[in-house]
C-alpha cells in the first residue's frame, strides 16, 4: 500500500542523473562535528557515500570523476531533526484521516526541500504502519525525501498529546496507554521485541486537565527501557517534573521549563546526567509567516498564508520579552551545565510552524539567545544523529552518507545563511528542489485568494 501510494508522486520529485563519482571542489567545508572548517576543500562522493574529504588538491579521486566547482560556497551536513509530529498536518485542516503514506511523504519532502536529511516523529505515529513505511523507504521504493525515523509514545489513558494531537492519535491508536508499572514494562518489552530503540513518555497534566503519569509508572518505563538499551524521551515542562524525570534517568528532555528561571537543584541534575535536550523554542514564537519571506512562503498555498496571517500576525505578544528572558536564562545555564542540545521543532501540530523552515528558525533562535554558531551547527547535525544512533549521518567524513547542503553564504558568519540553499544533496544526488517548488506553486495557483 505504501509503495502504491507513492508512485503517483515519484515522477514529480525524483531528480535527474545518477550518483556517479563526483568531487565538489573549492567550497568551505563545515564538518558538523565541531572540527575546524576547511576553507578551500574537496568533497569526493560516490555510491551515495562520502569517500574522502580534505583540502583542495589533497584528495585522491579517480580519473573519471565529475568535477563540480563550488568555489565561494559553503558545504555543511544536512540537518537532522529529532522531534516532529509527522502525518496529521493538512495546512488547511488537521486530522487522523490525513495520516496516509502520501501525506507522510509530503511532509518528508518538505523537510528535505529545506535541507533536513533525517526527520524523527516522536510519540504520535502508529508503530506497525511506521515500521512498514520505514522499511519501504529504506528499500528505495519511494522518491527522495528526508529519512523517516519514529519513536513510539506512552501516556496514561486519556493523557499525553496536546488537545490538537490527541484527536489524531486516539483514532490511529498511536500512543501506548498504561496505568500500572506492570503494563508499562510489558509495553516496553513489546517495543524492544520490534527492535525499537527509543520511547517517549508524557509527564504533564496540561494544567490540571489531563491525568498525569505517576512516578512509579515512568520509573518502570525508564528502568525497563534501559534494560533493553532503549533511550527515553520525556515531555516534562514543569520544573519539578523535569527534576523527577532526569533523576529517574530519562535520556532526553523535551521542551523547556515554562515561565520560570531554572534553579540550582535542576542545574545540578543536568550537570550530573547530561541529558540530550530538544528546546522547541520556535513553536511559541511569533510565526515567520508574518514576515512575507519567500523562503518561508514557498511551501504554502495563498489561502493558508492568508489564514495564518489573520490568526497569528496581529500585535506581538506583550509577554514575548519576558518569555525570551526565561528562555535565555534556561538555554545558557543548561548548555553550560552540560545539557546536549539537539534540533527539534515540534512541527506538525500548527500550520504557522511549518515543516522544514521551522528547523532554520529554531537554529537561529538558539544563536539569538546566546548559543555560539558553531555549537548550533553541531546541535543541528551530528549530535541529533548521535542521539538516534546514526553514526554515518550529520557529518562530513569518509564513509558517511552523502547528505549535505551547498550554501551560497557562510553560516559561521551569520546563522541565517543556512537559508541560502543552493543545493540539497541526499545520498549523493542533488534533490530536484525546482520540481518540488513548482508543484507547491501549482497547488497555490489552484486555490484563489480571498
Amino acid at each position: 500500500v505504501v509503495v502504491a501510494a507513492t508512485l503517483s508522486v515519484a515522477s514529480q520529485s525524483r531528480p535527474a542523473g545518477g550518483s556517479g563519482p563526483t568531487v565538489y571542489e573549492g567550497a568551505r567545508l563545515i564538518p558538523g562535528d565541531a572540527g575546524a572548517p576547511i576553507e578551500r576543500g574537496a568533497l569526493y562522493v560516490d555510491g551515495g557515500r562520502i569517500r574522502a574529504v580534505g583540502a583542495l588538491g589533497q584528495v585522491q579521486v579517480p580519473a573519471n570523476v565529475t568535477r563540480v566547482d563550488v568555489s565561494g560556497k559553503t558545504i555543511m551536513p544536512a540537518l537532522v531533526n529529532a522531534h516532529v509530529h509527522i502525518g496529521y498536518e493538512g495546512y488547511s485542516r488537521w486530522g487522523a484521516d490525513l495520516y496516509t503514506p502520501e501525506n507522510i511523504l509530503d511532509h518528508l519532502q518538505r523537510q528535505a526541500f529545506y535541507g533536513v536529511a533525517v526527520t524523527q516523529t516522536v510519540g504520535s505515529s502508529p508503530t506497525d504502519a511506521s515500521i512498514a513505511f520505514q522499511r519501504d523507504q529504506q528499500a528505495g521504493k519511494m522518491p527522495p525525501a528526508s529519512r523517516f525515523m519514529f519513536i513510539p509514545g506512552m501516556a496514561p489513558p486519556n493523557g499525553g498529546p496536546d488537545a490538537i494531537l490527541i484527536k489524531g492519535t486516539k483514532i490511529t491508536r498511536a500512543v501506548y496507554e498504561v496505568s500500572t508499572p506492570a503494563e508499562a514494562r510489558d509495553a516496553v518489552r513489546g517495543m524492544a521485541a520490534k527492535n525499537l530503540t527509543h520511547v517517549k513518555i508524557w509527564v504533564d497534566d496540561r494544567r490540571g486537565t489531563y491525568p498525569k503519569m505517576p512516578p512509579e509508572v515512568y520509573n518502570a518505563i525508564i528502568a525497563e527501557a534501559h534494560s533493553h538499551g532503549m533511550k527515553v524521551h520525556a515531555h516534562a515542562i514543569q520544573m519539578d517534573d523535569q527534576k523527577a524525570v532526569v533523576r529517574a534517568g530519562a535520556d532526553v528532555l523535551v521542551h523547556t521549563v515554562a515561565n520560570a528561571n531554572v534553579d540550582d537543584e535542576l542545574l545540578g541534575l543536568i550537570r550530573e546526567h547530561k541529558p540530550y535536550w530538544t528546546t522547541v523554542l520556535g513553536l511559541g514564537d511569533r510565526s515567520e509567516v508574518c514576515n512575507h519571506d519567500p523562503f518561508i512562503d514557498q511551501g504554502y498555498t495563498e489561502k493558508v498564508l492568508e489564514h495564518i496571517r489573520e490568526e497569528s500576525c496581529g500585535a506581538p505578544s506583550p509577554n514575548a520579552a519576558t518569555r525570551d528572558q526565561f528562555m535565555t536564562n534556561t538555554l545558557t545555564k543548561f548548555v553550560a551545565a552540560g545539557a546536549r542540545l539537539v534540533l527539534g521543532t515540534d512541527a506538525g501540530i500548527d500550520a504557522r510552524h511549518g515543516f522544514g523552515w521551522a528547523d532554520h528558525h529554531e537554529i537561529a533562535r538558539w544563536v539569538d539567545l546566546g548559543v555560539p554558531v558553531s555549537e548550533a551547527i553541531v546541535a543541528a547535525t551530528s549530535r541529533p544523529a548521535e542521539l538516534m544512533g546514526l553514526t554515518d549521518q550529520g557529518v562530513l567524513k569518509a564513509g558517511a552518507r552523502a547528505d549535505f547542503l551547498i550554501l551560497d553564504a557562510n553560516p559561521l558568519e551569520a546563522i541565517r545563511n543556512t537559508r541560502k540553499i543552493n543545493r540539497v544533496v541526499l545520498a549523493g544526488v542533488p534533490l530536484n528542489r525546482d520540481t518540488l517548488a513548482a508543484r507547491w506553486k501549482a497547488e497555490r495557483a489552484a486555490v484563489p485568494s480571498r
